[in-house]
């Protein structure tokens, strides 16, 4: 299927859930990434921050924990710079006050940029992913874009409610592709990719 069509399909597969549901689910998918996830070398993580009326996984359980478990890893957040349409990423905590973006984002207001080349493990947003690290989000290819300026070896992590789409037809060049994805029950890596993700 093409990315319009998988879009549309996902979209709508995310507003079927419930609020219980997709807290549960949340639960699940931090569960996964903290039994299958070697930390030992993240020193800067980056995470989306979930977009509720979209259903979007609730980062906020894994970086809560990181937080606790994890305090020498720095959390950084995207801001939408509206100049130039580029993803900035800013370190954020417990402290962090908030804003909400043009199109409704929560976004941190002030904070430490961080340069995307410090950056050691990305959590990426998406609506549904395959078996190869393709992705498809909301379409307008700002993560790639802020993905393409992170360093080659910076782990990509996707998380999904649901499982891979069997493929996507229209894939691009300008596609970045994920080095994982965790689901509610397992991790899906692309072939012949080795990385922190067990």
């Amino acid at each position: 299927m093409k990315k319009s069509e998988l879009r549309k399909l996902h979209l709508e597969k995310r507003a079927a859930l419930t609020r219980e549901g997709v807290a549960a689910m949340s639960e699940q998918i931090a569960q996964q990434f903290f039994e299958n996830t070697d930390l030992a070398d993240v020193r800067t993580l980056h995470t989306f921050i979930p977009i509720h009326r979209f259903n979007e996984v609730d980062t906020s359980l894994i970086y809560s924990r990181l937080w606790l478990d994890f305090p020498e890893i720095a959390t950084a957040a995207p801001r939408t710079d509206l100049s130039n349409g580029r993803i900035e990423s800013v370190q954020f905590d417990a402290s962090t006050a908030w804003t909400e973006n043009h199109w409704g984002i929560r976004e941190p207001t002030d904070g430490e940029l961080i340069d995307p080349k410090l950056i050691d493990l990305v959590i990426v947003p998406l609506l549904c992913f395959d078996e190869y690290g393709q992705r498809v989000g909301y379409g307008k290819g700002m993560y790639d874009r802020f993905l393409a300026r992170c360093r080659s070896d910076c782990l990509k992590v996707g998380v999904s409610f649901f499982p891979p789409v069997g493929s996507i037809e229209d894939i691009n060049e300008a596609d970045i592709r994920l080095n994982a994805c965790i689901t509610l029950d397992r991790v899906y890596r692309p072939p012949k990719e080795k990385d922190a993700v067990k």
